[in-house]
């Protein structure tokens, strides 16, 4: 009963007594089956005998058996990482390079050596101010190549060796810079601005082949190709299919005419064929009759025509422009009066109804002036006075282009009276009562005209009326003018006159260059022109009137070692510009850019850098208009003398009237003298009467720029006025000394208290 009681107690734990056995067992067994040593990272190593050994905290195991090695502690010297130096980014000099923003067309006129300079030149002509890249191909031409015209030369006159040399040039030097090439033949006259449209209005990805399109002429090549004496327009994309081909476009090919060897290489490598519409677009054409005239032609198919081929000489190529000009003129201004229509149409719905349309319908509104500061002034004028004068005066006489404006002005305001009241009256212009006008920078020039007309009715009944006209001359479209490329980094050669009344200005002029150039390391040499009379030329050795020049020079030399101050001294009883520039060009290079300064005048290292961008070879010259300061004595009347002067109207003004500084290159200057020469042989007293402004004016064909110039600061000085100048020049220096006197309230103050004074 005990028993049965204890197993029934037992039962229940015996496989849990039985488990816990078995794994012990199993454990115990398996320790002797392990030979290999414990991890040797861990604390506790076993050793091949079985027993255990502790390592010492010191050491490191270093795999092989009972071997440790002993490590000692070491102080590691920190050295800091070097970061590579990143890779310098390339950026593209045009934002359109980099975004990867294409021009749409390029033209390339095929021509050859006998017509480049007749018909060649007649389309550069044409189309060359329509169109942004026009360029010439030609088997040979003569060693002068007309002006303004980029012409590439192939060296051989087969005309298929040209076709393939030109869509070969054109694939390794403009194939990335636009999306379309046109291609037409000298003789063929291009409608650009139709061109341009026809272009801006097709996809750039699309493989095109568009002209007028002819059969072949046998072979084996199925398709159509485009006639050249039409042009053609080719895309980048097609041209890029076939730029793997061109090779063998030109040994398998053989056709007698380019056109067509070029079609039959686009069709067969690309399967493209010539096609004369695309996406609703279409490409007209006109073929022009033996001797026949433009004017005569009324046919609509001329009218809309992108190209009229044959031309037969220059005459007929320009006879065609100005036809076509008057169609588009005319075409101009019908869709200007619609668009004037609809505006007008629709002002009606706008809240102040017609009021709201300004006039004339579409242009700009009038500037309304917020102060009375910006209030615009009307001139006031008749046909021949006007009443506002450059130099002041109160009335002057009209002429030079003021008055061909004025004439233009009252023959358009007689056409449009007449335009508008024929045939029921017919207006004669008597005389210009009254004529007002101003220029208004957001719209144009305005006019206002009181015209006293003669009125001739359809019985031949006359009458003298008033009517009062206003017209417009709006702002055209703004034009990008292109420009050579300039640097900063040009040399500029300061060529500094003295004489001896201005020694005593020497010292100043120096302390501001040294500090604007000689400090900053300033691109530029300064060199001294010493001007001697022949009474003190003679003298320089015992009593030298420049010594003291000269001292400073040297101080300055000791100063600055880097820099050298050379000097040059020349002999004359009658200084002139001309003269000197004669001395100074002979003893420096042709590319040498000078800058003639004023020892009267702060030259800063902002203005240098003007100096070198608006001086460019055989292109332009510059002469900077500088702020010359009043007499103190009247500027600051009964007041401080201030430390620093501003640029304000109380202090001086830009002069100009005078052209004493003047930056240029040796190069221009001596074309410039060589045309003066003839002149010169019956005239020897210009070198004394002209200054260097009127020999570029009269003597050159190079842009005579002029612009205010703030860095320039002339001090007040009493100027003396050279009596052998020029009339003209002479005025000019007189006009200069009067107006650098002090400002005119100033100066009414000033004559109120002498009159006063007298009266007293």
């Amino acid at each position: 009963m005990r028993v049965s009681k204890c197993l029934g107690l037992v039962r229940p734990v015996g496989p849990v007594v039985v488990g816990i056995s078995l794994g012990f067992t199993l454990s115990l067994l398996s320790v002797s089956w392990v030979e290999e040593p414990c991890d040797p990272v861990g604390l506790v190593t076993l050793v091949q005998d079985g027993s255990v050994a502790n390592r010492r905290p010191s050491s490191i195991w270093t795999g092989t058996d009972g071997e440790e090695e002993d490590i000692q502690p070491r102080i590691l010297s920190y050295e800091p990482v070097q970061q590579p130096q990143p890779k310098k980014m390339f950026r593209a000099k045009y934002i359109s390079t980099e975004l990867g923003i294409r021009e749409r067309l390029f033209v390339g006129i095929l021509t050859s050596k006998s017509t480049l300079s007749t018909l060649a030149v007649a389309v550069n002509r044409t189309i060359s101010h329509h169109l942004d890249s026009v360029a010439f191909f030609t088997g040979s031409r003569d060693r002068k190549v007309p002006h303004g015209m980029f012409v590439v030369t192939h060296g051989d006159e087969r005309h298929i060796w040209n076709m393939y040399q030109t869509v070969r040039y054109i694939l390794n030097h403009f194939i990335s810079e636009y999306d379309y090439f046109y291609l037409a033949q000298d003789d063929t006259y291009t409608q650009a601005d139709r061109l341009k449209a026809l272009v801006g209005h097709l996809s750039v990805d699309r493989l095109l082949y568009m002209g007028s399109p002819e059969e072949f002429d046998g072979g084996q090549t199925w398709g159509r190709y485009c006639y050249g004496g039409f042009g053609y327009l080719l895309s980048r994309g097609l041209l890029l299919t076939l730029q793997p081909f061109l090779e063998n476009c030109r040994n398998d090919i053989i056709s007698a005419r380019p056109d067509e060897w070029l079609g039959r290489c686009i069709v067969q490598y690309t399967n493209t064929h010539c096609v004369h519409q695309h996406e609703g677009l279409q490409y007209y054409h006109f073929e022009l009759g033996k001797n026949s005239d433009p004017s005569k032609e009324d046919s609509a198919e001329f009218r809309n025509a992108l190209t009229v081929h044959p031309v037969s000489d220059p005459e007929q190529m320009y006879r065609l422009h100005k036809h076509f000009t008057q169609i588009e003129l005319q075409r101009t201004y019908q869709e200007i009066h619609k668009l004037q229509a609809e505006i007008k149409n629709v002002s009606v719905l706008a809240f102040d109804g017609n009021r709201s349309a300004t006039w004339p319908i579409g242009i700009t509104p009038p500037f309304q002036p917020k102060t009375r500061f910006e209030v615009l002034r009307w001139d006031y004028f008749t046909e021949d006075q006007i009443y506002s004068c450059v130099d002041g005066s109160p009335k002057c006489e009209l002429r030079g282009i003021d008055k061909q404006d004025v004439s233009d002005v009252i023959e358009v305001a007689m056409a449009e009276l007449n335009r508008k009241y024929k045939p029921m009256i017919h207006l004669k212009k008597q005389q210009l009562l009254n004529g007002y006008r101003r220029f208004d920078p957001t719209r144009g020039m305005e006019y206002t005209l009181d015209l006293q007309l003669e009125a001739v009715n359809q019985k031949g009944r006359s009458c003298s009326i008033t009517k009062r006209v206003c017209l417009l001359r709006p702002l055209s479209r703004i034009e990008i003018i292109p420009m050579p490329y300039v640097t900063e980094a040009s040399r500029v050669h300061v060529i500094l006159p003295i004489t001896f009344q201005d020694r005593e200005l020497v010292h100043q002029f120096l302390e501001v260059y040294a500090a604007n150039a000689f400090v900053t390391g300033e691109n530029a040499i300064l060199t001294f022109l010493f001007i001697y009379k022949s009474h003190e030329a003679q003298q320089v050795n015992r009593d030298d009137i420049f010594a003291s020049v000269k001292a400073q020079i040297t101080t300055y030399e000791r100063r600055f070692p880097a820099v050298r101050i050379p000097w040059i001294s020349v002999k004359t009883e009658s200084p002139s510009q001309i003269k000197f520039m004669d001395v100074i060009s002979k003893k420096h290079p042709v590319d040498t850019l000078f800058f003639v300064a004023s020892v009267k005048t702060n030259v800063k290292s902002e203005f240098l850098n003007r100096c070198r961008m608006n001086s460019i070879s055989n292109w332009q010259v510059f002469f900077p208009i500088h702020f010359q300061n009043f007499n103190p004595d009247i500027a600051y009347y009964n007041e401080p003398l201030p430390k620093t002067v501003d640029l304000v109207k109380e202090a001086g003004l830009f002069d100009r009237s005078s052209f004493d500084e003047a930056c240029f290159h040796n190069s221009d200057y001596m074309a410039a003298r060589t045309r003066m020469a003839s002149d010169l042989q019956e005239n020897e007293e210009l070198l004394e009467s002209l200054d260097l402004y009127d020999m570029f004016v009269k003597y050159s064909t190079l842009h005579v720029f002029r612009a205010v110039e703030p860095s320039l600061l002339r001090h007040y000085s009493h100027q003396q006025c050279n009596p052998r100048l020029s009339e003209e020049t002479y005025q000019r220096c007189m006009q200069n000394t009067l107006e650098g006197l002090g400002p005119r309230s100033k100066l009414a103050v000033l004559l109120f208290e002498l009159e006063q004074g007298n009266s007293t």
